[in-house]
């Protein structure tokens, strides 16, 4: 498991933090957030996020409060410098990256491009 500097590659703010962690010990499950990117979306890529039931050996780790960010390798190319927050508006409610790799998103937040 790789511990990476979560200032320079992904970080988790406390919002998101506290939201994995009430969703994991309701499930009783780790508070283990995974981010990944798939392809698809209206934008070209887009966001999967689920609990893991584990941490893969290359995943990229980063703490806040009592939960953890996981992310794949091959995902954090697309990622890195993001911030993953959980924010409640009229729209609902729903983990949101903030990613300055992102040329261009589209109105539902949940898809991006490069």
């Amino acid at each position: 498991m790789s511990v990476m500097n979560a200032v320079s590659d992904i970080i988790l703010l406390p919002n998101a933090a506290r939201r994995v962690a009430e969703i994991a010990a309701k499930l009783g499950k780790p508070a283990h957030l995974r981010l990944s990117v798939e392809g698809g979306g209206c934008s070209g890529f887009q966001y999967r996020f689920g609990l893991a039931e584990g941490i893969d050996a290359d995943d990229i780790v980063t703490s806040e409060g009592d939960a953890t960010l996981v992310v794949d390798p091959v995902s954090l190319d697309l990622v890195r410098g993001s911030a993953v927050d959980f924010v409640e508006s009229l729209g609902g409610k729903s983990f949101q990256v903030t990613n300055p790799n992102a040329a261009s998103g589209c109105g539902c937040g949940s898809s991006f491009s490069v």
